[in-house]
């Protein structure tokens, strides 16, 4: 998607100003899988819900019963895109807060002392379950990968069978690699040995048909702004029998499960955005596929020494593509050089931005982390033609 504005916007409120900062070149956009682009049809519904459901939803005159019924509409529209009930969907600020809210909630609440994850999840498990052990003294395990990122299902069972009644925390598809897990089984096994099922799926919601009452999973979560949706809006899937206490205390909002005024316009453009996600389904998946590929098959032609990382071609999310450059490119400039052509990509999760230390994802894959590394994502709004125009610059920057 290329992006194209004229310059610094100021606009006056009082006696100061507010400063929006705003694009003077043409951008390339690949870093989707950070955050998407808000899809214009979201955004007029939004604009709508802003004028005219200004109510409280707890309020009880006619103006809150209207965002009441708003808030509402969206909850079962989620629930029946994703085949669970209403009652199983509660809405968060995002993916990391739900997740926080669903390990903390298994370990304060549910009473779970062992947990099983792998040295390849997102930030926003990782650190959860690294604070949870400090504090609670539960036992972390994690799984084995391999060269991948795919999770060793042998392993996994092994770690059950001495652990039963844990909590199984692995995320549907990578962030950085895109690889994605084998949920069937691992719900199988999880269902084997008395555990449950927590899936980080912020990555694949809005990407594929999802049935999350078969296979099991008793947890999911979601943030908006990865399917076109606004940023600052989830929700958290929690399957009936598996309440906790709210992460956040204050009012009684989503059935205790969450205090604080509802983000009712958010909630609405994220429902808007996930319907509109699943009528293009299909013709978004072989579009991106298609770029994907192509990308690829290019750089593959193009750029002598460069490797893919985690299972590109293979059981991989169709958004995702990580790779590494020949040695001998400075990895701390990369990725300012191609900001500098106008190309907005990552070299991993945007939560670890303004780090110096190397993927955690890639690192426990055995990559060389003295290669360069990036993380090109894509979405329906890219096209060949900027494709075409990332491989030049690649093949620029690496000669």
């Amino acid at each position: 998607m290329v992006f194209s504005e004229k310059g610094i916007a100021r606009f006056k409120r009082g006696n100061s100003f507010i400063t929006f900062a705003s694009m003077e070149k043409q951008l390339i956009y690949f870093d989707n899988a950070a955050s998407s682009p808000l899809d214009e049809r979201v955004l007029r519904v939004m604009h709508t819900c802003q004028r005219e459901l200004f109510g409280n939803p707890s309020s009880v005159h006619e103006a809150g019963r209207r965002a009441r019924v708003a808030v509402e509409d969206a909850r079962r529209t989620i629930a029946k895109r994703l085949h669970v009930t209403p009652a199983e969907v509660f809405f968060t600020s995002g993916g990391t807060e739900a997740n926080n809210a669903i390990l903390w909630g298994a370990a304060e609440d549910l009473g779970y002392s062992s947990f099983i994850t792998s040295p390849a999840e997102h930030p926003a498990v990782l650190k959860p379950l690294e604070a949870i052990g400090s504090r609670h003294g539960v036992r972390v395990h994690f799984a084995a990968i391999d060269n991948k990122g795919h999770v060793d299902l042998d392993h996994l069972e092994k770690l059950l069978k001495e652990n039963p009644a844990s909590v199984v925390s692995l995320m549907h598809a990578n962030n950085e690699t895109g690889t994605l897990l084998p949920v069937k089984a691992v719900s199988g096994l999880c269902a084997k040995y008395d555990s449950l099922f927590h899936s980080d799926t912020v990555q694949t919601i809005g990407k594929f048909e999802m049935n999350l009452g078969s296979p099991h999973i008793d947890f999911a979560v979601a943030s908006a702004h990865k399917f076109h949706g606004p940023k600052g809006a989830g929700f958290m899937i929690v399957r009936s029998g598996n309440f906790f206490k709210p992460f956040l205390t204050g009012g009684g909002q989503e059935r205790n499960m969450r205090a604080g005024t509802e983000n009712l316009c958010g909630i609405v453009g994220m429902a808007e955005a996930l319907e509109l996600a699943h009528e293009r389904l299909e013709e978004d998946q072989r579009h991106i596929m298609d770029l994907k590929k192509t990308c690829i098959e290019n750089l593959s032609e193009r750029v002598p020494g460069v490797s893919f990382n985690g299972d590109a071609e293979g059981s991989s999310l169709h958004t995702i593509l990580n790779l590494s450059l020949p040695a001998g490119i400075d990895p701390d400039m990369l990725l300012p050089r191609l900001d500098m052509e106008g190309i907005c990509v990552s070299s991993g999760s945007a939560c670890a931005s303004g780090t110096t230390k190397g993927s955690h994802v890639l690192e426990a894959l055995g990559v060389d982390l003295q290669k360069p590394s990036l993380r090109i994502s894509f979405s329906r709004y890219n096209t060949h033609e900027e494709v075409q125009r990332l491989v030049d610059v690649l093949v620029k920057v690496s000669g």
